[in-house]
């Protein structure tokens, strides 16, 4: 009886030390997770709009909005997978973003390549960067802590929906800085029919049905010659949260 009671003693103890291993390296990871983010955002900037003859405008919306500008000299030392930074206006979505040759590789890795089950935020492997698709599309984790995609819950509020301003994502790469105004937010359950890249004659019908499961009328309109931008993340087990928006003004760098 005497030894049962010092066995689960013992147990007791090696379990309560497990804990506070955990709670520690849970606190470790945080801590060491936001420092590098934080360290990352030095290389972004608001820029002041030129209208320049490398200036593109698709329409007039946002027009004096201005672009982001990004050294990404430094950023590909840190790691040459970097392909963009993206700006999310009213959250907290301020990233570089990388792509590797799957989908699954910085689901579970760091910027720094690092494991960790954060990942990072990541363009569509089959898409190029020269936005040469008629859909782009970028993926991260929807972190509890605001991190990664975590904040683009803010764009189902009301509060944020209803401020016209927030409707802008930025997105600046080696060879061009852009804006994209979006034209629909939603959440669905899990699936992959939003995450076609290339169309022959039905990007029409596609991007109508984007538009059509918004839970807000953005009154936006396309047409048949846009570029559209597309941001996926998870909601909650079973569903999605995705972002749609349409390119309405580039600038060649």
């Amino acid at each position: 009886m005497k030894y049962k009671k010092h066995l689960l003693v013992f147990i007791i103890f090696v379990a309560f030390f497990i804990f506070l291993f955990s709670l520690l390296n849970i606190f470790l990871w945080h801590f060491n997770y936001k420092d590098e983010i934080n360290q990352l955002i030095e290389f972004s900037n608001q820029k002041t709009t030129l209208n320049d003859e490398n200036t593109l405008f698709f329409n007039n919306a946002f027009k004096d909005t201005n672009f982001l500008e990004v050294d990404f000299s430094k950023l590909k030392s840190l790691n040459n997978s970097t392909v963009g930074w993206i700006y999310v206006e009213g959250t907290e979505v301020n990233y570089p973003f990388v792509q590797a040759d799957d989908n699954s590789y910085y689901l579970n890795h760091s910027f720094y390549k690092k494991y960790n089950t954060a990942g990072w935020v990541f363009l569509d492997y089959r898409n190029n960067i020269k936005f040469e698709n008629k859909n782009t599309i970028i993926y991260a984790h929807s972190q509890n802590n605001k991190t990664m995609f975590g904040s683009l819950r803010n764009t189902l509020t009301n509060d944020w929906l209803n401020n016209s301003n927030n409707h802008i994502i930025k997105i600046s790469t080696e060879t061009e800085n852009s804006i994209w105004q979006i034209f629909s937010i939603y959440v669905t359950p899990t699936t992959n029919d939003y995450l076609k890249i290339n169309f022959d004659n039905d990007f029409s019908t596609f991007t109508q049905k984007l538009i059509a499961r918004s839970t807000f009328s953005f009154g936006t309109t396309l047409t048949e010659d846009d570029r559209i931008l597309t941001l996926s993340t998870c909601y909650n087990k079973n569903d999605k949260l995705v972002i749609h928006a349409k390119l309405i003004k580039t600038q060649f760098r």
